[in-house]
């Protein structure tokens, strides 16, 4: 385990180089001190996949409180990976229809196409239904769906569910204001809502 001062040397926002720079080490050995601080509550990690991953290392042991939030649960899930300041949730679980749900809310781009692996995850299709009312993203939820659909492998929706989303009333039609397709047209004909991806976007998905 490394000492107290080296924790304290590399204290701040690192990458595997920097700890390797700053403690003359090798690679494998900076990946070795990265996990066993990070076991031992001293580091907190972001990033990963094909984006740089980042280790926030701390003197004081950062114990983590709560569940994971929306970004947690798509990182679980998803091949692209987010990068944010997580809201854990303390006193239950967040669910992964709850995280898809917010996930479309939240109007960001890479977001959402990263939650699009959520539609693989879902266990309770009412459950889904009831929150994208909640929040007036019914249609928004199905044209998702029928997006995921094109390119991952997502569990067939109950065609209750389904139809309901497609007969909802609601008036807003962008995902993302602006952001139109030029490959899911069809989709955007039948839904009704404009789709923000285009077939290079979810290729990331089979990268």
């Amino acid at each position: 385990m490394p000492s107290i001062e080296v924790i304290k040397k590399l204290e701040g926002l690192q990458t595997l180089e920097s700890i390797q720079k700053k403690l003359g080490i090798s690679r494998p050995t900076a990946i070795k001190y990265a996990y066993l601080l990070r076991k031992q509550g001293f580091v907190k990690t972001s990033g990963g996949g094909k984006q740089p991953r980042f280790y926030r290392i701390s003197a004081l042991r950062q114990e983590e409180t709560g569940n994971p939030g929306m970004y947690g649960i798509i990182n679980q899930y998803s091949p692209i990976k987010l990068r944010a300041i997580e809201t854990r949730i303390v006193g239950r679980k967040l669910t992964v229809e709850e995280a898809l749900v917010r996930a479309v809310d939240s109007k960001e781009f890479r977001t959402i196409l990263a939650s699009l692996a959520l539609f693989n995850h879902i266990k309770d299709g009412g459950l889904l239904y009831k929150l994208a009312k909640e929040k007036g993203v019914r249609k928004k939820v199905g044209a998702l769906y029928d997006t995921a659909r094109k390119i991952i492998k997502t569990k067939k929706m109950d065609k209750r569910i389904y139809n309901r989303l497609l007969l909802a009333k609601e008036k807003e039609k962008y995902i993302i204001e602006g952001l139109k397709s030029k490959d899911y047209k069809d989709i955007e004909n039948k839904w009704k809502i404009y789709i923000p991806f285009n077939k290079a976007d979810l290729w990331r998905y089979k990268e």
